[in-house]
Formats: structure tokens, C-alpha cells, sequence
């Protein structure tokens, strides 16, 4: 279990943060243009599985009650700027891109109930082979809202079968963080044809017994910027999160 304090994280991490500051919560990041935020929050809204929102920033700010002096331009590993839909680059400082009009929405990530599925017992293939999360696309369109709509996106773990229903029941009780998987089993079914081949995040090794878990992911909006094409946007790079200074306990019920 890693000591590393949200922080330190924030100041010195460079790669995903998956298995870090244990017992925070961690958050996904996507900053629009003011005139497309409603947009955004009523996506989120209609859309509360892969999107729940846990802050939205005030125009032209960067920062956030979810962590003191934490700077958004900043303060996140990687992030990735947008334009009509495409992606421009990805940076490790979004400062120069930043916008006056931007408002930011901080979305809960599912690397928060990762330690207490370990703490339950469930392994994390993914923190053991040192490796991102995997990511998927799916078939599943989300409810549009305003100009966005867009596919989910699944983060996919690898759990023994014995541990389907603990893992079930710790992130049940988490919904601010993506709560409950929405499959358990064939990937075919949520439209992915290949486990082995993430659309974001890397590939994890799975143990003999496993079985593919996913949960609603909150990644979920850059496919929307992909497919509804709003001017601008950045985002934070897939599994690179912003640790927040919230303990998990705040999102248990």
C-alpha cells in the first residue's frame, strides 16, 4: 500500500495513479467553453453512471474545493487538449492552454474504491503488473443531451471468480465513484471485440480463474468531444487523474 500523500502527487507524478495516495479520491477532468457547459453538466446529469460529477469550477477558474491551492492548469500528470473533436496533443501542463471562459468539471474515478477492493481482498491485476487500467469503447450510447452524445466507456478488471460478488458489493456502495460494474463476463456484449486490444489504458495479464469486471468509466466524456465536436475541451490524458485531498470515506455509503 503506497504513503504517498495527495499532494505529492499532485506536484511530482508523472504517469497514471492508479495505486496512489491510498484512502483519497481521484477524479476525471473535462473543461469546455462556458457556452457548452450546461451542455456537459446535463450530459453528466442524464448520464450519472460513467459521469458523476463531484465539482463544477467557477468560469475561468482553476481550482477546487476538492483540494486546497490545488491548481487544474497544474496539478494532473497529463492532460489533453481538444479541438472540433480532435485531439491536439497531450501536456503535462495545461497552463498554456487554459481559457478564461473554461469551466471545469471534476468527475469521480473509479481508482477511488480501488483500495478497499484490495483491502476486501480482491487483487488489482493492473497495479501488480505496474500498468493503466484498461479502457473500452463500448456500443453503449449514452443519453444525449443538448449538442453531446456519445458511447460509455468501460475501465475493465480482471477478478477471480470467487471475488465477483465482493468486488460487486464494496463499489456498490461507492455511486459518487462509478458504484456497481454494469458487466460481469463476455465482453462481446458491450460491443468490444478484443480484451487485449484497450482503446485507452494498457493491457493486463489475467490470472487463471479470472473473469473480465467492468464499471462505468468516467472517460466516457472524451468520447463525447470525439463525437459531438465542441470547439474546444481539455481533459485529463485516460488514467492520469487528479488526486484529490477528499478521503474515500466521503463518497462510502
Amino acid at each position: 500500500m503506497t504513503t504517498t500523500t495527495p499532494r505529492e502527487v499532485r506536484r511530482a507524478h508523472a504517469g497514471p495513479t492508479a495505486g496512489l495516495a491510498d484512502g483519497y479520491a481521484q477524479a476525471n477532468l473535462i473543461a469546455v467553453p462556458r457556452d457548452w457547459a450546461y451542455d456537459v453538466l446535463l450530459f453528466a446529469q442524464r448520464n450519472p453512471k460513467p459521469c458523476p460529477i463531484l465539482d463544477v469550477t467557477d468560469e475561468g477558474s482553476s481550482g477546487t474545493v476538492l483540494a486546497d491551492n490545488a491548481d487544474l492548469m497544474r496539478d494532473l500528470p497529463r492532460y489533453r487538449v481538444w479541438e472540433h473533436g480532435e485531439l491536439r496533443g497531450e501536456f503535462t501542463d495545461a497552463a498554456p492552454f487554459w481559457r478564461d471562459d473554461l469551466v471545469a468539471f471534476l468527475i469521480g474515478c473509479s481508482f477511488t474504491f480501488e483500495s478497499r477492493l484490495r483491502a476486501a481482498g480482491v487483487p488489482l491485476r493492473h497495479v501488480e503488473q505496474g500498468r493503466n487500467v484498461p479502457m473500452y469503447v463500448t456500443t453503449i450510447p449514452c443519453r444525449p443531451a443538448g449538442r453531446l452524445h456519445g458511447p460509455m466507456v468501460v475501465s475493465m478488471r480482471y477478478v477471480p471468480a470467487a471475488l465477483v460478488g465482493t468486488a460487486w458489493e464494496v463499489t456498490a456502495r461507492m455511486p459518487a465513484v462509478h458504484g456497481a460494474p454494469v458487466h460481469v463476463g463476455d465482453p462481446a456484449e458491450l460491443g468490444i471485440p478484443d480484451l487485449d486490444r484497450p482503446d485507452f489504458g494498457d493491457r493486463t495479464e489475467p490470472h487463471d480463474g479470472d473473469v473480465p469486471v467492468f464499471w462505468a468509466c468516467g472517460v466516457t466524456p472524451q468520447a463525447a468531444v470525439v463525437a459531438s465536436k465542441p470547439p474546444f475541451a481539455i481533459t485529463h490524458a485516460p488514467g492520469h487523474m487528479f488526486v484529490t485531498d477528499v478521503p474515500d470515506t466521503a463518497y462510502a455509503l
